[in-house]
């Protein structure tokens, strides 16, 4: 019993370990004959070289069924989301105070314009084409540069008093400022029905109440030779179209809340579960 109760000595340990990595009576490496051991090395690399193939090839037939240029299951959505530039989040949506005297207040959404309007400069859009057309742009084949299709030029200059071109300032010192409505991108949607919708800005739960606005382009239109849109491999140079709205009325020191609607056949504004869907809803302040 004391035999069996002897505890074995670190020395001990350490050699019956390397016999029995390499024991050389039996010639065996870890207790395994050299054939056992080429055997199951084959074993495991075969095994693991049909997992991949198995694998690389369900990759390829996926591959193989996926459109590059739109996707085989989409969000079904009714109509685009539509944002707000500047867009400045306070915890109740979107806020937009600022005082006329205090350009600390408004230089800040000044920048935002001018950032995002750069990416509509003339350099910006060198790569897309001039449409005069009214109606859908239909492409059919991919007549752009590298296999692509073509895309329609929209410049800062098309939003006129709002481009930031001749007032820099956006009217904001003059207490009537120029906002942009941008309309989300949606593979292959013809908003419209083959009208242009177009933007209308009215006040929160009074709509009879007169809110001026000067709209840019003219109307408030986004022109339809921009849609269809056809995702972004095949038109990698696409700008979304503008419409910038100049407010000429806003009443002073008073929290107004404003909200601009895409109207247009297939756009739809009314989903209580999605704010921002065919509309854009803000309030805005400007002090003096």
């Amino acid at each position: 019993m004391a035999t069996l109760n002897e505890k074995k000595t670190c020395s001990e340990r350490m050699e019956n370990f390397r016999r029995f990595v390499w024991n050389p009576e039996t010639k065996l490496f870890m207790g395994r004959t050299l054939i056992n051991w080429v055997w199951i090395s084959l074993y495991y690399l075969a095994f693991y070289v049909v997992m991949s193939g198995l694998f690389a090839l369900s990759i390829y037939s996926l591959m193989r069924t996926v459109n590059p240029y739109e996707p085989d299951y989409q969000d079904q959505l009714k109509s685009p989301g539509v944002t707000l530039r500047p867009d400045v989040y306070g915890d109740r949506g979107l806020q937009i105070y600022y005082n006329v005297s205090d350009n600390k207040t408004w230089e800040g959404l000044v920048t935002t314009l001018r950032n995002f309007l750069s990416a509509y400069t003339p350099a910006a859009q060198r790569l897309n084409i001039n449409c005069t057309s009214d109606t859908y742009f239909f492409q059919d084949t991919f007549d752009g540069p590298n296999k692509t299709k073509l895309s329609c030029k929209f410049t800062s200059d098309m939003l006129q008093n709002c481009s930031g071109i001749t007032d820099p300032t956006f009217g904001f010192p003059e207490g009537k400022p120029c906002f942009i409505i941008k309309m989300n991108r949606i593979i292959k949607f013809l908003p419209g029905n083959g009208t242009a919708p177009r933007v209308d800005c009215t006040y929160v739960g009074d709509e009879s109440r007169l809110l001026e606005v000067d709209y840019y382009p003219v109307n408030g239109t986004f022109n339809l030779h921009y849609f269809p849109y056809y995702g972004k491999k095949a038109q990698p140079s696409y700008s979304n179209p503008l419409v910038a709205v100049k407010f000429l009325n806003i009443t002073r020191n008073v929290e107004l809340r404003i909200v601009c609607k895409i109207i247009g056949a297939g756009i739809t504004f009314n989903n209580v579960h999605d704010p921002y869907e065919g509309k854009v809803e803000f309030k805005l302040k400007i002090e003096d």
